[in-house]
């Protein structure tokens, strides 16, 4: 189940004249580790970066309608381990369709397989990788005051895709090479080229099938069904492969919205790699988290992150509801429809997996309304339930199953705001994408991550902490990624995706000792 670790085949695969001519993109390319910060408060060794940095805040107390605000200033040292260790990407619905085009892209990826398409030779990528393949900037170059930027995976040390030892479970038994074919997301030269490399990843361990959770309407794939095996192939996958870390990955169908108990397969699969002391990443938007799993998470110092990958629909609109919020617009309603024809499309086609999905679609504008009580009013003091939200945006969301469509998925979005002095706006929005090719970054994304954030440690210093100690279990960070992002409890939840990047790039940048993004740009508003 492992994919090993080689820069290139071992043996030819059908008609592979392209393999390794064309260059390695960008994205894909190995680079040194070749950022270092000359600072008093930054020191290198052979094991670890540790960074000294000051959390800049502030108090705010609210008296009569005043405003009294103190700044604060919080010490903390925040420490890297350096070495990034083998690392296996363990995933739930391996042979699904983001499973399947994952493995298949990273075995194209560390192959160099490109393939030809109607409108010439492709060549194997990271596009839509938030660490691969975009940027952040680290200040300006003295001489000419241009703006430095560099990939967001350099600015620490992070495992490289194609090194991930790819495995897991799924409810059908086909082989890899089977799965990606019966998947119909890739063009055929790629899956031509990659299946033999496919075919050596086996098939998928057997996984668990509870008809009453995921849509009746799977059962024609489900030919698996153990239960008491989970803990122990995790452990089998670690020692088999020689790893160091194992990020357990639910990237199958979405489950019916939980009522605690029966306990859910997911809830099944977080407790067990919660009790491995492995991470584990909800990609789907069922409540997985049921009371009792932060806390389990807690006690075992595991960790747990999601919910449901965050990829087309729901992202425009993460950013375009707090641009219209933002510039004193007042949307009135949001109106969202989607058709797509895959296995996902065929699942959220049952009532009860639908509700899982709309409600992590529905909540995503609602940090950006609590924002300005300019436009929407305050809930009445002691409501309950909806009411409790204040004033919000009629938001309504429809999922169809076209099956003629495939993987391309078609959003439709509309957008009716009030302007000024009783004006209206209607913004209209139409989205085709290939959802599995839009989704599959994004988990790599968040294995990277995590396996990131399971090596960084902190020291309050303000508490004269004097052990490093891991981060909170639940990675809020990976929220630029989910749709619903899990959060420690009894924090609000930021869905804006500007304020998510933001801190993904501030918590990174504070780890090499470095100051957030600075858009005042000053040195260009004085003499």
């Amino acid at each position: 189940m492992s994919n090993g670790s080689a820069n290139f085949s071992g043996y030819d695969t059908p008609l592979s004249d392209l393999e390794s001519i064309v260059p390695v993109h960008p994205t894909a390319a190995r680079r040194p580790d070749y950022i270092t910060v000359q600072s008093e408060n930054t020191v290198y060794t052979d094991d670890h970066i540790t960074a000294k940095y000051s959390y800049r805040g502030a108090d705010v107390i609210v008296s009569d309608g005043q405003f009294t605000v103190t700044p604060t200033v919080k010490p903390f040292e925040l420490q890297t381990e350096r070495k990034v260790g083998k690392t296996g990407l363990m995933m739930i619905g391996m042979g699904g369709n983001n499973g399947s085009t994952l493995c298949a892209t990273i075995l194209a990826n560390m192959h160099n397989i490109s393939w030809h398409t109607k409108d010439g030779i492709q060549q194997p990528n990271y596009i839509g990788s938030v660490l691969r393949a975009s940027t952040v900037r680290i200040g300006t170059e003295p001489g000419s005051g241009k703006e430095v930027h560099v990939p967001i995976s350099d600015v620490l040390p992070m495992v490289h895709p194609n090194d991930l030892v790819l495995g897991g479970w799924d409810i059908s038994g086909a082989p890899m090479d089977k799965a990606m074919e019966r998947a119909c997301v890739l063009d055929y030269d790629l899956q031509r080229q990659v299946a033999p490399h496919m075919a050596l990843l086996g098939r998928p361990l057997p996984s668990i099938y509870y008809p009453d959770f995921i849509a009746a309407n799977q059962e024609a794939r489900a030919d698996n069904a153990h239960l008491d095996h989970i803990r122990s192939d995790i452990r089998r996958f670690k020692a088999d492969n020689n790893l160091d870390r194992a990020i357990v990955f639910w990237t199958a169908n979405t489950e019916r919205y939980s009522d605690i108990i029966p306990v859910s397969p997911s809830t099944l699969f977080a407790v067990a790699a919660i009790l491995e002391g492995e991470p584990f990443v909800n990609g789907a938007p069922q409540n997985t988290f049921v009371p009792g799993v932060i806390e389990l998470a807690e006690r075992y110092k595991s960790f747990i992150g999601g919910d449901d990958l965050k990829s087309g629909q729901t992202k425009l609109k993460s950013v375009l509801a707090e641009f219209l919020v933002n510039a004193g617009i007042k949307p009135l309603s949001i109106a969202s429809y989607n058709h797509l024809g895959n296995n996902d499309g065929h699942n959220l086609s049952a009532e009860p997996q639908f509700k899982s999905k709309e409600i992590s679609k529905s909540s995503v504008v609602d940090d950006m309304v609590n924002a300005n009580r300019l436009l929407y009013k305050p809930p009445a003091p002691g409501t309950t339930g909806k009411a409790a939200k204040g004033e919000h945006p009629d938001h309504i969301v429809v999922i169809k199953y076209v099956p003629a469509v495939g993987d391309s998925k078609r959003a439709i979005d509309e957008y009716y705001s009030e302007i000024f002095c009783g004006g209206r706006q209607t913004i209209n929005i139409f989205n085709e994408c290939e959802d599995s090719l839009l989704a599959t970054p994004l988990i790599l994304d968040l294995a990277i991550l995590t396996e990131l954030l399971t090596r960084i440690r902190y020291r309050d210093l303000s508490t004269r902490q004097t052990e490093f100690a891991p981060l909170y279990p639940v990675l809020s960070l990976l929220s630029y990624m989910c749709k619903a992002p899990l959060v420690k409890p009894g924090t609000d939840v930021v869905n804006s995706l500007g304020r998510q990047r933001n801190a993904l790039e501030a918590f990174l940048k504070a780890c090499i000792g470095l100051e957030a993004n600075g858009d005042l740009l000053l040195e260009t508003r004085i003499w």
